[in-house]
């Protein structure tokens, strides 16, 4: 503090954050610094104006900066995109996840796929997080971590251009490398020189060729010198550029220096050079917005309304639930990029998820690192595509059935060693080798594809849940044999194991067998509870009161009364999942007001032998009595409205009249009555229920017997939504499961035996 207000040195790390406790623009306080001694070894330039040289030269470089970095090529994309186009700020972890010391009780905290409220997205929403540009302003040297495409080289890319525009940084002279080019640029030299290089490729390329003017420049710390892809470094070359730097930091340390890095792949330190290490965080649902709406009217060659539109379409279709997993995959710029290039196609995301997330790993283990030239060297780069994804099958199905969504170093390198130790051809190396392949084939799998990912000290998981759950269903498909399929349909309730049986009836060709079997699985649940049974008659029955021969399903109004017991949300997926029109039915149903109907007479004449009706009715008196609260006014009114059975209409006005008259609103009034008369008013409605519409029925489940119902519902859900995922099920084993779905056992094995 007394070094700050006397005017003089401070750690830069430490005035900015002085500056910002007492409110000052860091920035516009040293845009003029007082005139201080001037060095021994700097005298000759005494002469100088530093201010004007800077301009000087920023003014001959503004062209290279703007060709270098103004301009992003994206994968899969055409034509060349504007660097601040496309940029979408990114967020700062000051915490290095792998670092952080936390046990897997810790990180399993929070994170359950059992529950209702599981977010798959949380893991990565833990921490807190620092604008980049304010990461970049808090620290003079900045090493940026980050997985594979997490948009690192376009952060300096863009910091590079705004600095180029006077926009940040005004008074220092932006200089981008390419740590793969540097290296392959003075390939052969028994020492590498970035000055050299700055001198020779940066500047004098720029008209600037005076030698002493780039020292001058270095020496007065007028230079923000962004490094890109230590990682891209090769292995042969990779210690020398890091001493390189490492000298050059030490000389020049009155500069400004980023060097990005991918996360896995930082073996070193600069802690010398008072480097602070940070790493980027995964997009928010916000940056993936922001990302997708320039993205759109990007590749719409600027047309912004219409980029505007599609990235509308985009944004509603990936926020939908059962779009969740393809979400959970679009929080790095890299897959978010894919995601929106097969929305771009179609307009939809594509029926078999499966092909999004094979296209993913194919960008991750292949494409990516061919894109950029990347040549990777190590004991892993031997080991075929083929080898790679079997060894992460291996990796997945264990951990995913033992439940594991995290696990120890040890282990997973156990796995590894396994895995290499059988590989056909392979020499059978000793203990020790072994160990050291493994260790080297983790680290490869995470520095090169970001596809496993350190979350904590020695504590590993996949970077995405969905490319644990797409390679254990790759191990289900494989492993197709009586005994696995056994065990592995005992999951079928577990909702952990729902995307893995969506993805394998999804990938698997011909899937009929599949399906035949998680129908018989699903059946057996409540297979031997006779109270369940007799419940799965009343629903086959009931179902059967319906128009049978009018345009919805059977298995859709069997669907319909299973639920009807069920709380409003989600009560219906399963019957709109097998017929999509009964849904747009009570929709458009109820879309007419009471005013309305009483006003037009089409509308009685329209639904006059329409069962939406009697659907809508029958919920709406279940609704009334279950739900003891004002609202079961608005219930009763709506199935007075439906309902076609004379009769039964006169009976509701006249329990409705029993009601106080509080209008609806006065809920306290409500409440009283329900007290002194609730009990007996829901006696008459359900016994008026029984009568006419036959529900209402009182089936004095036990708790058991509730929670294997939802099961059974979850069960037959997931089925359904297997035959609807485009899976390659044949015509007559599709019409096959509908026609028997939700039947009591005797019906089912009565419908499959051969007609005599």
């Amino acid at each position: 503090m007394n070094n700050f207000f006397k005017g003089k040195p401070v750690d830069r790390q430490i005035f900015v954050q002085i500056c910002e406790k007492l409110d000052l623009e860091w920035d516009e306080v040293v845009a003029k610094p007082a005139r201080q001694p001037e060095p021994e070894d700097n005298k000759q330039n005494k002469d100088i104006d530093i201010d004007a040289l800077v301009q000087q030269v920023r003014q001959k470089r503004h062209a290279k900066i703007q060709y270098q970095c103004g301009t992003m090529r994206m994968l899969d994309i055409e034509q060349p995109i504007a660097t601040t186009e496309i940029y979408t700020d990114v967020n700062i972890l000051e915490k290095i996840t792998s670092q952080q010391w936390r046990e897997i009780p810790d990180l399993v905290q929070g994170f359950n796929p059992e529950s209702d409220e599981f977010d798959r997205l949380g893991l990565s929403r833990r921490q807190e997080r620092v604008p980049g540009l304010k990461a970049v302003e808090r620290y003079s040297k900045l090493m940026v971590l980050g997985k594979p495409g997490a948009g690192k080289t376009t952060f300096l890319k863009w910091l590079a251009v705004k600095c180029n525009l006077g926009e940040f940084q005004p008074h220092l002279i932006p200089i981008f490398i390419s740590l793969k080019d540097f290296a392959k640029n003075c390939s052969g030299e028994t020492e590498l020189k970035l000055f050299n290089y700055i001198n020779n490729e940066q500047f004098r390329y720029c008209g600037i060729v005076d030698e002493s003017v780039t020292e001058t420049l270095l020496n007065q710390g007028r230079v923000l010198i962004l490094l890109d892809g230590l990682d891209e470094v090769s292995e042969a070359d990779e210690d020398k550029v890091i001493d390189e730097i490492r000298k050059f930091c030490q000389r020049y340390f009155k500069n400004q220096f980023i060097v990005t890095c991918r996360i896995a792949a930082a073996k070193y330190r600069f802690t010398e050079e008072n480097f602070t290490d940070v790493e980027v965080a995964d997009f928010d649902s916000h940056q993936v917005e922001t990302f997708a709406k320039k993205w759109f009217i990007a590749v719409a060659k600027n047309n912004r309304e219409e980029g505007k539109a599609t990235n509308n379409r985009f944004i509603e279709k990936l926020n939908l639930r059962e779009n969740d997993p393809i979400r959970e995959l679009a929080v790095t710029p890299i897959l978010l990029n894919l995601t929106c290039l097969v929305f771009q196609e179609k307009g939809e995301f594509p029926p078999k998820r499966s092909k999004l997330y094979e296209e993913g790993l194919d960008i991750l283990l292949i494409r990516w690192d061919e894109y950029n030239g990347i040549q990777r060297d190590g004991r892993y780069y031997y080991l075929s595509l083929s080898c790679k994804k079997k060894l992460l099958i291996q990796v997945a199905s264990i951990t995913f059935e033992e439940g594991n969504y995290f696990f120890e170093r040890d282990k997973i390198q156990l796995i590894i060693a396994t895995y290499l130790r059988n590989l056909p051809n392979m020499l059978r190396p000793d203990q020790t080798t072994l160990q050291r392949d493994s260790e080297a084939v983790l680290k490869s799998i995470e520095s090169q594809h970001g596809l496993l990912v350190e979350r904590s000290q020695r504590i590993y998981s996949f970077s995405h849940l969905t490319f644990h759950e797409y390679f254990t269903a790759k191990y289900f498909i494989d492993s197709f044999n009586p005994e696995y399929l056994k065990n592995s349909l005992k999951q079928i309730t577990t909702k952990s194991w729902r995307e893995v049986f969506l993805l394998a009836a999804d990938m698997m060709q011909p899937a009929d067998k599949l399906m035949h079997l998680m129908k018989q699985r699903t059946d057996s649940l409540v297979a031997n509870d006779e109270k369940l049974q007799q419940f799965l008659v009343w629903v086959s029955q009931k179902s059967l009161s319906i128009n049978p021969t009018y345009k919805y399903k059977p298995v859709a109004v069997r669907a319909f009364y299973l639920a009807i017991d069920r709380p409003p949300d989600k009560a219906f997926d399963l019957a709109y999942a097998l017929d999509s029109s009964l849904n747009s039915d009570l929709v458009n149903l109820r879309r007419i007001s009471s005013e309305e109907r009483r006003r037009d007479p089409f509308f009685n004449r329209y639904y006059k032998f329409d069962p939406i009706r009697d659907l809508a009715s029958d919920r709406d008196l279940v609704l009334v009595a279950t739900d003891p609260h004002i609202s079961l006014i608005s219930y009763l009114n709506r199935a007075l409205n439906y309902t076609r059975n004379i009769e039964l209409r006169c009976k509701l006005k006249l329990l409705k009249q029993q009601l106080p008259d509080t209008d609806g609103r006065n809920s306290e009034i409500f409440k009283v009555w329900w007290q002194d008369h609730g009990q007996s008013w829901t006696a008459q409605l359900k016994a008026v229920m029984i009568e006419h519409r036959n529900i209402g029925h009182d089936w004095q489940f036990s708790e058991y017997q509730k929670q294997l119902l939802k099961q059974y519902y979850d069960a037959n859900k997931l089925l359904v939504d297997c035959l609807n995922s485009g899976c390659a099920v044949s015509r007559e084993v599709r019409q096959e499961i509908e026609d028997t779905l939700l039947l009591p056992i005797a019906e089912i094995e009565k419908r499959q035996q051969p007609i005599s």
